[in-house]
């Protein structure tokens, strides 16, 4: 018999799943996982927190649309790690959290460490379970690595019980996923053109996960073809390039109004991917889930969410990459002429990106203009939280998938590890982390990750000295009674050099094209740090205009 190890056995299915790189905090509960990683081929990069750690492996399914898969060790390394599993869950990520558990023989017995993780897990998961016996470890991996990517993708759980690990057995391997052919035919793609075309002021809606540079190009294709106006969803910009003519904008927090108004207007909605939630309706104020008062044609790879909350007048239970993909090669048919309703979207986008001054030596609406129009055409931008990102998803243009990473779940600390797993995964490149001083505290260790595996990403933090996003409610709400909302920041230009990193402080607007050159060609991870000035809450609100608001 040629038995192997748990951990071996672990290892040898990752490989049959194509997995190239996994994301690791180490812990003694599975050393026999880390011995079967040691000379695997599979690159494990070792982070500095399990947050970190299930983020960047939640970048990295992004980026590639295959399951990120991260390995953390028992008790606070997988809630650490729960973070990132939240926001693989809220973003539709496929995404496999391998955890090491206490030997299964001392169950029950609030051993070291010991957590029930089914339990633990349950609302956060698809699913999460506990492996006790060693040979059905290739069972339960291809189990997860299907849930991962069925339906609505999204987070599967694995805890390993260490000596599940390290017992030996004799079992074959499972092959791997088998591939999906594309799940849509002619008869669908021509109901849901015919439905189109009854409409005279349509607008397309591009969101949801597991996108790829071909469906951005083809959703273009698609606009352009047929003269419609496009918008996406919170957090999903570079499903379609922003510079492209039919780009109507993002139904974000703090949308634009003029872009509410027309998805109000709107008689008919192509959904194509996303679920159309709280924040794309504007708290289902903009479209009512109970009276419409439009035609909606939904695309959503799970059924189950196909008249969950909005009832569609034409619903396919697919994904959004294979729908667009034949979208993409259809002709226009004859159909109402929709050029002036679309001009009129785009103008209203170009409207609302002219930058409005805010206080200030640096204007961080002019810092993100400035990115927009410098960056090279490659370039990928990441964010996680926080008032500063209203200035980004307002004013910066992304480009085309992969141009832009941001958590819709909306948890800070995301876009360093973020940017970190796609430098990786991109290393040609330009990574760009747009971080607040509160967001980029949350996950600022893994600079030490980055420096150990070569990930040169730069870090633009947006230092206002202040929790800005509940600075702005709490002016709403309490005016004048600052409390809890102010912070004490270190120098961020030499936390980037205390590392062997490049750092540099910036406090005039006119400073920061070179400061970001500089940056980009420093050929290790660099910090350009913004002192902005904390009057300046919004792109459109001052600490003043906030409180005159709360008091009428």
């Amino acid at each position: 018999m040629t038995t192997r190890h748990g951990g071996q056995i672990l290892v040898d299915q990752l490989k049959a799943q194509g997995v190239r790189r996994v994301f690791s905090v180490p812990g003694e509960s599975f050393l026999a996982a880390l011995d079967g990683l040691h000379e695997s081929g599979i690159e494990n990069i070792v982070c500095r927190h399990e947050g970190g750690a299930a983020m960047m492996a939640e970048a990295h399914a992004k980026l590639t649309g295959e399951p990120g898969v991260a390995f953390v060790t028992r008790g606070p390394g997988a809630t650490n790690a729960s973070s990132g599993i939240h926001v693989a869950k809220q973003d539709s990520t496929p995404l496999v959290l391998f955890v090491g558990q206490i030997d299964n023989r001392h169950r029950d017995r609030e051993a070291f460490q010991e957590v029930n993780y089914r339990e633990f897990f349950k609302p956060l998961a698809k699913w999460a379970a506990e492996i006790d016996q060693t040979e059905r470890l290739p069972e339960y991996i291809s189990r997860a690595f299907h849930l991962a990517r069925s339906g609505r993708p999204g987070p599967v759980v694995l805890a390993l019980p260490e000596n599940m690990l390290s017992a030996r057995a004799d079992v074959p391997d499972i092959r791997p996923v088998a591939p999906s052919p594309p799940s849509v035919c002619g008869e669908q793609i021509g109901a849901v053109i015919e439905m189109l075309c009854k409409a005279e002021r349509p607008l397309v809606i591009a969101g949801g996960s597991v996108w790829s540079t071909a469906t951005a190009e083809g959703l273009a294709g698609f606009a352009e073809r047929f003269g419609l106006p496009v918008c996406v969803t919170f957090r999903r910009m570079d499903r379609i390039d922003n510079r492209h003519p039919n780009y109507a904008g993002d139904l974000a927090v703090g949308m634009n109004p003029k872009l509410a108004g027309r998805l109000r207007e709107a008689d008919c909605l192509l959904v194509l991917g996303a679920r159309l939630g709280d924040i794309a309706t504007g708290s289902y104020e903009l479209v009512d889930p109970a009276a419409p008062g439009k035609t909606i044609i939904h695309i959503h790879p799970d059924p189950d969410e196909l008249g969950r909350v909005f009832r569609p007048d034409l619903g396919l239970a697919a994904p959004a990459v294979d729908v667009i993909a034949r979208l993409s090669r259809r002709e226009a048919p004859d159909r109402p002429d929709w050029s002036a309703w679309t001009k009129a979207a785009r103008a209203d986008y170009e409207a609302w990106i002219t930058p409005r001054e805010t206080p200030g030596a640096v204007k961080l609406e002019q810092v993100i203009c400035q990115l927009s129009e410098n960056l090279p055409e490659n370039a990928i931008i990441t964010n996680g939280a926080g008032n500063y990102a209203a200035f980004l998803h307002r004013y910066l243009r992304a480009r085309a998938f992969p141009g832009h990473l941001a958590p819709t779940s909306g948890s800070m600390g995301y876009g360093f590890p973020a940017a970190i797993a796609a430098k990786l995964e991109h290393p040609d490149r330009p990574v760009i982390c747009m971080a607040g001083d509160g967001c980029f505290q949350m996950t600022l260790n893994e600079m030490s990750t980055a420096r150990q595996y070569g990930a040169n990403v730069v870090v633009i933090v947006c230092n206002n000295g202040q929790y800005g996003t509940i600075r702005m409610h709490q002016e709403k709400t309490y005016p004048g009674r600052v409390s809890g909302t102010q912070m004490f920041n270190p120098d961020y230009a030499a936390f980037a050099r205390a590392y062997g990193g490049h750092g540099v402080r910036v406090e005039r607007t006119e400073d920061f094209l070179t400061a970001l050159e500089e940056a980009l060609s420093a050929g290790c991870p660099a910090v350009i740090e913004l002192m902005l000035d904390p009057d300046a809450l919004s792109p459109g609100l001052t600490v003043a205009q906030a409180q005159a608001l709360a008091l009428g």
